[in-house]
């Protein structure tokens, strides 16, 4: 009866029929009691997005797997500490870590979401030293600008560990099974001892009461029968547990090793592929993105007026949600389109831990048509060889040496042919993941054209995909090519339409090229996708802000933020809209709530920075200021707002130093000149300022800030007439109303002496 009901619970979860599964397997928790079912129960919870019923019912428990899986709950919960206590036994200060990679991985995203990033990144290492292609690990330790290149990370001690997993968990049961050491029980030897009848039924009673897997998941021994000291035969990419050497399996005979072949029948290799899940946790982890605080191409006055809208509006760190599907112990586990979980504060870390949680839940039976017919076509031929080739067990004889020679070499051999489309593979897959890793990380260094030169070393087959695409999309806008990043973020719409990954962005991409059809037009999209990604909702606040509906953008934003309060990016823009409406107060709130979740997301740094400013707190603004520079050290904008705070604390050297490395960082932006032109006029020194106007005249012909600083210039100079020709150059212009005010009071006071006005 309970075979019957676990394999119903799992088929009900492989056809994703969570509802079902849940019904059964609390029958089989009814009929049966026990902490391996109990484990079963959680993960159908989990899976059908209800950690809340997942914690009460594992809370108390002890054994690995079920801490690690309660730490999951605990953790889309929003009780971090005790999910960090399930992990970490205070009573148990030297106890290992549960679930090998994967469980190091949750404790590292506990630790980043605590603010101890230290100990986070020592947690991500840890995780990838043990399983070097848990991506979202180095993923994290990207964010945190902590990650080593990705050519040392994934470069021979990768391959090496992972050629090392297949052999102790794939070729060692050959190897041992082909030797000629009698000590050691093969299941060849197996074999000659008993009939094929009590054999079949051997097999059978370990792949239903013993399937142990590398995860740490609890087995049943069965007490009756000896280990034999044959490895029970585990998947290739493996995360070890400590359970694996505390908890011994009942051997069964080697199945073949080719593991790059698919299983296509119930044979005896598939049903191992089977009864061993995976638990490399894969997905894209969306770090929370930022948007840039950008001029928009639009020169203005930094007296408010001119520049009050050119502080930097929208930038972004956007990492990739998790992908859609997961295969979990033979288990197809979906995701809502984006990876989101919608009961979590953490749907991003949540849609891998997900798939960890439920790999590691043991498939402990499988079908039993298997185990009584099927079983004959994958073990029939093997038993069949081996009586031909030995005597019986009751006339003492044993294999011919000739015989168990060709037995030994053809095992070694296909052991060394497999080992070696193993290194191929390996070397395979980490070659890619040195390219897209150190791109990923010279990006999230905010080396941006650095990473797309990596990016375009990529094959054409991975380059056009939605996630490479929407890299090099956040690449582009971040070097403020919004052309480009447009034309990447579409290419990426093409590749991936039901993918969310990088929309927020490519919606603020529209938001700075004015077009606000096609903005629009991707909001009503997205919402349709999913109204329940903070994403969606971001674009739809863009939609409000570009029409200067300031508080119904904050309404979209708002409601971004209560779908995933960990979206760094809808704090942000939170903050944006508050500082438009000039309520600075709960502006500084917004973006210092983003910090609380990413501290590297230089964007909070700048809107506090701005707040500072206009609120002529100079020394508060630079302080903000110099923190994001450290963060995004190439950013000429971040350069040019800092030299402006400089310059009101009197510290004009140092502010010119600054405007000229801002204008060398990004020559095609007109601000930091115009600034520097500024402070010259400040300092009297009216040549040199007329020379840097002369030529940002041609980076901005038709900029009317440019011209009406220039007839200030020649106002104070008595050029009476050439200081008429600018000013009426900057009328015809068409400035802003506040702006032609400004111009005309200027030209009616054309010939009368005064002081240089400030506010220029």
């Amino acid at each position: 009866m309970e075979d019957v009901l676990i394999d119903c619970v799992q088929n009900s979860l492989r056809h994703l029929l969570c509802h079902n599964a849940i019904f059964m397997c609390e029958r089989l928790c009814s009929e049966f009691p026990s902490e391996t079912n109990l484990q079963l129960l959680a993960a159908c919870y989990l899976q059908s997005n209800q950690a809340y019923s997942a914690y009460h019912i594992l809370k108390g428990t002890q054994m690995p797997q079920s801490r690690y899986l309660f730490a999951i709950s605990c953790f889309q919960m929003d009780l971090l500490n005790e999910a960090e206590i399930a992990l970490c036994p205070s009573n148990e200060p030297s106890a290992e870590v549960p679930n090998g990679a994967a469980g190091h991985y949750l404790l590292g995203l506990i630790y980043r979401y605590t603010d101890r990033l230290k100990k986070a990144a020592h947690q991500f290492n840890q995780a990838l030293s043990i399983d070097p292609l848990l991506w979202s690990a180095y993923e994290e330790l990207c964010k945190l600008g902590a990650a080593g290149e990705a050519t040392s990370v994934f470069g021979d001690a990768a391959a090496e560990c992972i050629q090392k997993q297949y052999l102790s968990h794939e070729v060692g049961p050959q190897l041992q099974a082909s030797g000629d050491d009698h000590s050691v029980a093969s299941g060849r030897q197996v074999a000659e001892h008993v009939s094929p009848r009590q054999l079949r039924h051997l097999h059978s009673n370990n792949i239903k009461d013993n399937s142990l897997n590398h995860n740490g998941a609890v087995c049943r021994p069965v007490a009756s029968q000896p280990n034999n000291g044959v490895h029970a035969n585990t998947p290739f990419y493996t995360t070890p547990s400590p359970m694996a050497t505390q908890l011994s399996s009942v051997s069964h005979s080697p199945p073949p090793i080719g593991r790059n072949m698919l299983p296509n029948g119930p044979t005896s290799s598939s049903v191992y592929a089977d009864t061993s899940p995976k638990s490399t946790v894969k997905s894209t982890i969306q770090a929370p993105p930022r948007r840039k605080f950008v001029d928009e191409g639009k020169l203005k006055k930094i007296s408010g007026r001119l520049f009050s809208d050119s502080g930097p509006r929208r930038s972004t760190r956007l990492a990739g949600e998790g992908g859609p599907t997961a295969n979990i112990s033979g288990i197809t586990v979906a995701g809502n389109g984006n990876g989101t979980n919608h009961l979590s504060k953490y749907p991003t870390a949540i849609s891998k831990l997900g798939s960890a949680a439920f790999r590691s839940v043991t498939v402990r039976k499988v079908s039993q048509s298997w185990s009584t017919e099927s079983f004959n076509e994958g073990v029939r031929s093997e038993l069949d060889d081996t009586r031909s080739n030995t005597t019986t067990t009751t006339s003492g004889s044993s294999s011919p040496p000739g015989t168990r020679s060709c037995e030994h070499d053809g095992s070694m051999g296909q052991a060394s042919m497999s080992v070696s489309k193993v290194a191929s593979g390996a070397f395979d897959v980490l070659s890619l993941l040195k390219i897209i890793g150190e791109g990923y990380r010279l990006s999230c260094l905010y080396r941006c054209q650095d990473a797309l030169d990596v990016f375009l070393q990529l094959p054409p087959k991975h380059y056009n995909t939605g996630w490479v695409l929407s890299q090099v999309g956040k690449a582009r806008f971040e070097l403020v090519d919004y052309l480009e990043a447009e034309r990447a973020f579409s290419s990426a719409r093409l590749a991936s339409p039901y993918s969310l990954e990088g929309m927020d962005i490519y919606s603020t991409v529209l938001y700075h090229l004015k077009e606000d059809m096609r903005l629009s037009y991707l909001a009503q999209e997205l919402i349709s996708t999913d109204r329940l990604a903070p994403q969606s909702w971001c674009a739809m606040g863009n939609c409000y802000s570009m029409q200067k509906d300031h508080e119904t953008a904050l309404k979209n934003f708002q409601r971004a933020v209560h779908l995933n309060s960990r979206f760094v990016y809808a704090h942000t823009l939170c903050g944006h809209e508050y500082v438009a409406l000039e309520d600075f107060e709960n502006g500084i709130g917004s973006y210092q709530n983003a910090l609380q979740i990413d501290p590297r997301h230089y964007n909070a740094w700048h809107g506090l920075a701005m707040i500072y400013l206009r609120q002529e707190k100079y020394e508060f603004s630079k302080h903000h200021f110099h923190r994001a520079l450290n963060i995004n050290p190439r950013s000429s904008v971040i350069m040019t707002y800092l030299g402006t705070s400089l310059h009101a604390l009197k510290r004009n050297d140092e502010a010119l130093s600054m405007m000229e490395k801002a204008i060398i960082a990004d020559t095609k932006n007109p601000l930091p000149m115009y600034q520097k032109a500024t402070i010259l006029v400040m300092m009297e020194e009216f040549d040199d300022a007329l020379t840097v106007l002369e030529e940002l005249k041609e980076y901005a012909p038709h900029e009317s800030s440019v011209y009406a600083l220039m007839g200030k210039i020649y106002k104070y100079r008595s050029m009476y007439d050439m200081a008429m020709l600018h000013f009426g150059l900057a009328l015809d212009l068409k400035p802003s109303a506040t702006d032609v005010a400004t111009i005309k009071a200027a030209i009616e006071k054309l010939h009368i002496p005064d002081e240089l006005d400030d506010n220029l």
